[in-house]
């Protein structure tokens, strides 16, 4: 196959919204299994119908508008995150030859595509003219802005050594080491904040229930509230699979597998370290988070980039 070849387009979405509807169910029993509980079993062998039950259900959900909601807006905010998580696939590199389009500025879009995604939660929150709608927009555009900042600079070490914002060359650099080893502070810095551009907990302030009931999806019901429950989940595997590709050698493992499991079983494991963090940490205040981001997160990747720009002057070929 080659790439942006029809089959690997139809391949990749029907296999990408599939693992999507399905992370509801491994997240429940990932959780469960932690917590030393059942999780889902009755629907089905090991209870795998559950997603097919909660599908239907959504389906047949009343889908109600509020008459006080701005309704053009209201409608495309859940359409905003599903588009922009779905474009985020064209650009990753799943393999040699395997994969939509290979652009020299992937990384660039990337970032693009998730500036765009807060637009979702933004327009949500202000479309519903709901005060606990409109607090929890609020709250994941100051989130989202915040953490893009960090996100970027995590990933300049990366770029510094690779000479290259295209994915593909930058996964091709590691063939003398992974990214995650001499990157370590870009790795981690990024993965928080991956975890607050998804919005998934213990990061999910904009949702915090206890305090804004459900944040800037109050309002929203049926499948609009799907829309939202699966753009979640695309850009939970989306930011794995940028983990991987940026810092964790993509495709590229010994000849034991073909490079698409190797690309695959790096990215299950994103995937579940994303879903098992739920269960492991608490919630931060939202203070606590802001203050996190701007006084560790800024300093430690700024100095990243120094020490990193400084050892490869210093030796030249050496990253």
């Amino acid at each position: 196959m080659t790439i942006g070849s029809p089959a690997n387009i139809a391949g990749i979405l029907i296999v990408v919204i599939s693992l999507s509807a399905m992370l509801i169910w491994v997240e429940r029993r990932l959780i469960a299994i932690w917590q030393d509980r059942l999780g889902p079993n009755r629907v089905g062998p090991l209870g795998l119908l559950q997603v097919v039950a909660d599908m239907i259900k959504i389906f047949f959900k009343e889908d109600w508008i509020p008459p006080f909601a701005d309704k053009p807006v209201f409608l495309l905010a859940p359409a905003v995150i599903m588009t922009t998580m779905l474009l985020g696939f064209v650009i990753v590199p799943f393999a040699p030859g395997i994969g939509v389009i290979d652009f020299n500025f992937g990384l660039l879009y990337f970032f693009a595509l998730t500036s765009l995604a807060v637009y979702s939660a933004v327009l949500a929150g202000y479309a519903s003219n709901n005060k606990y709608a409109l607090l929890g927009s609020l709250r994941a555009a100051a989130q989202s802005i915040s953490y893009e900042v960090f996100m970027g600079l995590s990933v300049m070490g990366v770029v510094i050594l690779s000479g290259s914002f295209n994915l593909r060359e930058i996964v091709l650099a590691q063939q003398g080491g992974w990214y995650c080893l001499p990157q370590f502070v870009g790795f981690v810095t990024f993965t928080i904040a991956a975890v607050a551009e998804s919005r998934r907990a213990p990061l999910d302030l904009p949702e915090a229930e206890q305090e804004i009931v459900a944040g800037f999806h109050t309002e929203y019901s049926g499948m609009k509230f799907g829309m939202f429950f699966v753009g979640e989940y695309l850009g939970v595997t989306l930011n794995s699979a940028m983990i991987v590709t940026l810092f964790f050698g993509g495709w590229l493992g010994p000849a034991l597998l073909p490079p698409l499991l190797w690309f695959a079983l790096k990215t299950s494991i994103g995937i579940a370290f994303f879903l098992l963090i739920r269960a492991a940490l608490p919630r931060p205040r939202y203070d606590q988070l802001m203050a996190f981001g701007w006084k560790v997160m800024l300093p430690l990747n700024l100095l990243n980039i120094v020490v990193t720009g400084a050892v490869l002057l210093a030796w030249p070929g050496g990253g």
